[in-house]
């Protein structure tokens, strides 16, 4: 056996299952510790939008961690407030909080909405079924997913889940205690489920009538993963406050989540904090992430290799009657199974090309964003040839 993964059974807490070593990365592919060499359709959950090792951004840290590295948010640094300046232009008017991850900035997100709440004597909040909003306890009961919190009970209280896409059962869970409505406007974990966006504009619209806070998870369908900076932009409905994470820094660790302007002041000094949340050096690498979106187009190529992907996986698809659909946005895309996803992810890998599960019966394709139409092909070749090795498995 390898010794890094000896020293992972030994050493580190048995939270996750690898099974592969990968030591190096360039652009859309990764290699192991052997040289052989993967093509990588899961960004590291779709993290690493704009592919392994971009040179712009490594170049970049380089540069800043020879300057400043972290002086804590008790003191200015001179990247992180052009930083927020670049992601408010492209998002509504408002102002950021930066963390760390994902789940930090939906449990900062909750906190302003409980702080807004609370103020009105209002503090429950509305998420979906089948949702995903992360793995600490507030952010774990949003999540829409009972295995999820298996084991950690009680749920921290003041949560409630309704079927997604369904504004009926949605207003009637509504009560004069709701402060704020939670949800991602594509689920990621749940299974690639994309909102409907007349039903987007209807939780709009109950959330002015009541005075309800709107909060959009972008934390893996946004940064560009569907086709526009952030998620909300590709229905036309804008929240009162949005999380992101992942694909922010591509790869060094980040999380925020933006308020409209005029909620600014709901969350004053003191109030809330994070030690590592936008330092020089993370904040630098996301600045950068900014400028090579602009730079290269990314979005536009996220919206045309997507189509194309996505009209190649149906093609393919087609004869196999067990798969049932191939649905998402941009280069956010599930092929959905009438089986669990697991053992058509361990066979892609052995196709060389690196995947995802989502709800159990969805095969995830997060490709970065960067990726060319050559690689597409690729990348369909190889789903082609795993899905002919899989079905021949079954007889």
């Amino acid at each position: 056996m390898n010794s890094a993964f000896e020293k992972f059974e030994k050493y580190i807490t048995p939270t996750y299952s690898p099974k592969q070593l990968f030591v190096r990365g360039s652009g859309a592919y990764l290699w192991d510790d052997q040289d052989e060499k993967f093509l990588d359709f899961a960004s590291g959950i779709s993290v690493c939008n704009l592919g392994h090792a971009h040179p712009y951004i490594a170049d970049a840290v380089c540069e800043q961690a020879r300057k400043l590295l972290h002086v804590s948010n008790l003191y200015l640094n001179p990247v992180t407030p052009v930083l927020a300046e670049t992601l408010i232009k492209k998002c509504f008017d408002g102002t950021v909080f930066f963390a760390n991850s994902g789940a930090e900035a939906n449990e900062g997100m909750i906190k302003f909405a409980r702080k807004y709440g609370n103020a009105k004597g209002k503090n429950e909040i509305i998420s979906m079924d089948n949702s995903f909003h992360g793995r600490t306890l507030a952010a774990l009961a949003a999540t829409g997913r009972a295995k999820y919190r298996a084991g950690f009970e009680p749920d921290t209280p003041g949560f409630k889940q309704v079927k997604f896409n369904d504004i009926e059962a949605l207003r009637s869970a509504v009560t004069d205690k709701t402060c704020a409505i939670m949800l991602e406007p594509v689920q990621g974990e749940g299974g690639i489920l994309p909102a409907d966006r007349e039903y987007l504009k209807q939780v709009r619209a109950l959330c002015d009538e009541k005075d309800i806070l709107l909060l959009f998870d972008e934390v893996q369908c946004g940064m560009g993963r569907i086709g526009t900076m952030y998620a909300y932009q590709s229905f036309g409905v804008e929240p009162d406050a949005l999380s992101m994470a992942k694909a922010i820094a591509n790869g060094f660790p980040m999380g925020a989540f933006i308020i409209k302007r005029k909620y600014h002041d709901v969350l004053k000094a003191g109030m809330h904090a994070s030690t590592f949340g936008g330092t020089p050096i993370i904040s630098r690498a996301a600045l950068a992430v900014q400028e090579v979106f602009e730079r290269d187009n990314v979005l536009e190529n996220c919206r045309e290799q997507g189509a194309y992907l996505m009209s190649e996986l149906r093609r393919i698809t087609a004869k196999y009657d067990f798969v049932k659909e191939v649905r998402g946005m941009g280069l956010m895309i599930g092929v959905v199974l009438d089986f669990p996803a697991a053992p058509l992810q361990a066979e892609m890998l052995k196709q060389k090309l690196v995947t995802l599960t989502a709800g159990e019966n969805v095969l995830r394709l997060l490709p970065p964003l960067i990726i060319s139409r050559a690689e597409v092909d690729e990348g369909v070749a190889k789903i082609a040839a795993g899905l002919e090795a899989f079905a021949a498995s079954r007889g």
